[in-house]
């Protein structure tokens, strides 16, 4: 049952001060340099690291709600939020016709996810406190739709680069399997929304009798609920506003720093959209809350599966945007078929160390470096 506590103690500490000062002079700056002019590389750096910093408040806000809405409903809401810079950087890309960095960042946005977070979780939450307990009855529930979810996903790139006589209706057949992925989100939810709730539930017995910090959202909440929501709209709005400087900057930097549109996509926008799970994914493993650490991150790339790439590909054909498909380039397709099968065998046993995430970092610092051509 959602949790009614009161908010207790200060409303604000000293690491709220510095994430509201920070974000507001990022975006500040982010608006200077896009309007008053800041040569080519300037402007897309203050523009990320704007996104950045509203990702992280994002993140704070849905913390602060804690468990009012229900564990599961928190969980879930956290996921659905971490993705929201990146829809919006999406967007404006397709409506500039950058479609190769949206596909990049999609499938950049799986492997960062499954890689690169998942591997600082292991590494950071392995190095102080060893072996970590994933529960292995959910991770492998979790790792199985993620599978699922992805396989189907790149369905339509299968059939282009097989030749079959699908092929030469990508567009439709993406369109489908969209509004397929997209069904069976919403098939799904409920049953997340119950599972999100066990999760909390066993993170915080194993984490209190491991003498850990204390589970997802033990802490009683700080800020009274008008005030979290009042701060997440705010910070939505300006992740909108922030995105479009974004995709403005981003051309011109390419061009200035050589970057090819893969690496663009696959590893700036990828990281930079998913910096709430970059974030909350390593602080909950440090803490010891790696069930709920995992929860975070691997509920990302499902929900990019599910939801975000066949949105974008409905919303692009909508409003009329540059047409987006499920159809990935072939490097794009086995590197996120790498990351899925490597983090099933490494999660399918329950448990996570050290020695794992560093070597799931290694393979996605590998993988991002065979784009940097494009």
């Amino acid at each position: 049952m959602p949790t009614t506590t009161a908010p207790t103690g200060p409303t604000f500490i000293r690491s709220d001060y510095v994430v509201l000062g920070a974000g507001g002079l990022a975006v500040l700056l982010a608006g200077v340099t896009r309007f008053a002019g800041g040569g080519e590389v300037l402007p897309f750096l203050a523009s990320a690291v704007a996104v950045t910093l509203l990702a992280s408040l994002v993140g704070r806000c849905v913390e602060q709600l804690g468990d009012r809405f229900g564990p599961g409903a928190t969980g879930v809401l956290q996921s659905a939020l971490g993705n929201l810079p990146e829809l919006f950087i999406a967007l404006f890309a397709l409506k500039a016709g950058l479609v190769g960095v949206v596909q990049a960042a999609l499938i950049g946005s799986i492997l960062a996810n499954l890689l690169l977070v998942l591997g600082l979780a292991f590494l950071v939450g392995g190095l102080r406190h060893g072996t970590q307990k994933l529960n292995s009855e959910r991770a492998r529930s979790i790792i199985v739709l993620m599978v699922l979810s992805v396989a189907a996903m790149v369905v339509p790139s299968l059939a282009h680069y097989v030749h079959t006589p699908a092929a030469a209706h990508e567009k439709t057949l993406s369109l489908i399997v969209s509004v397929v992925l997209l069904v069976l989100f919403a098939l799904t939810l409920p049953a997340s929304l119950r599972k999100g709730a066990g999760a909390s539930r066993q993170a915080g017995t194993g984490d209190s009798a491991g003498g850990g910090e204390g589970a997802g959202h033990s802490e009683a909440p700080r800020w009274p609920v008008w005030l979290a929501v009042g701060l997440l709209a705010v910070a939505a709005a300006a992740a909108a506003f922030v995105s479009d400087w974004f995709v403005v900057a981003l051309e011109p930097a390419m061009d200035a720093l050589n970057i090819s549109d893969a690496f663009a996509g696959l590893v700036i926008v990828a990281i930079a959209g998913n910096a709430i799970e970059n974030v909350v994914g390593v602080q909950l493993a440090a803490r010891n809350q790696s069930e709920y650490a995992f929860s975070i991150v691997i509920n990302s790339p499902i929900q990019i599966a599910l939801v975000l790439a066949p949105l974008l590909v409905v919303l692009s054909a909508v409003f009329g945007f540059a047409t987006l498909t499920l159809v990935f380039a072939p490097m794009l397709v086995v590197s996120v078929v790498i990351a899925v099968i490597l983090t099933a065998f490494i999660t399918f046993d329950g448990e996570s160390t050290w020695i794992e995430g560093a070597a799931l970092i290694a393979v996605y610092a590998l993988i991002a470096t065979s784009f940097w051509w494009g």
